[in-house]
């Protein structure tokens, strides 16, 4: 298990590849109720929306998100901050990665602040993101 004593600043969390499907993209949208059809109906996004694909929900990044710090984390922390912004569309057929460093270690407190980010391919930072976890 991880331990607030061996962490430091600049430290990696663990990094995770996500490439979701059409499938996928429509259980997601169907478990969250969002029936915008830009991320499942292809035609409709294209030629309506005029996307060049299926559009990755933004939510479901920022679910990504969340995961790296709880894995990370596991059951030695607690998340007590997390905030995210979607800056930049992600299209099905792309492979995006999640991770993050750690920003800040407050050993007193037991606190950990963590800058997040989803990148595509080519290392541009779509989906920015901040956590803050509490150690035990």
């Amino acid at each position: 298990m991880i331990g607030l004593q061996d962490l430091k600043v600049g430290d990696a969390l663990p990094e995770r590849q996500h490439t979701p499907s059409n499938v996928s993209l429509f259980l997601y949208n169907a478990v969250i109720w969002n029936p915008h059809r830009i991320h499942y109906d292809r035609d409709y996004t294209v030629n309506v929306e005029k996307h060049p694909e299926i559009v990755i929900d933004g939510p479901l990044q920022g679910d990504w998100l969340a995961q790296v710090v709880v894995n990370w984390a596991g059951d030695a922390a607690d998340m007590k901050t997390f905030r995210y912004s979607n800056r930049r569309a992600s299209y099905l057929g792309e492979t995006l990665t999640s991770g993050g460093t750690i920003t800040a270690i407050d050993a007193i407190a037991g606190t950990v602040d963590l800058d997040l980010f989803i990148k595509n391919a080519d290392g541009d930072v779509l989906t920015p993101g901040s956590a803050q976890v509490q150690f035990r």
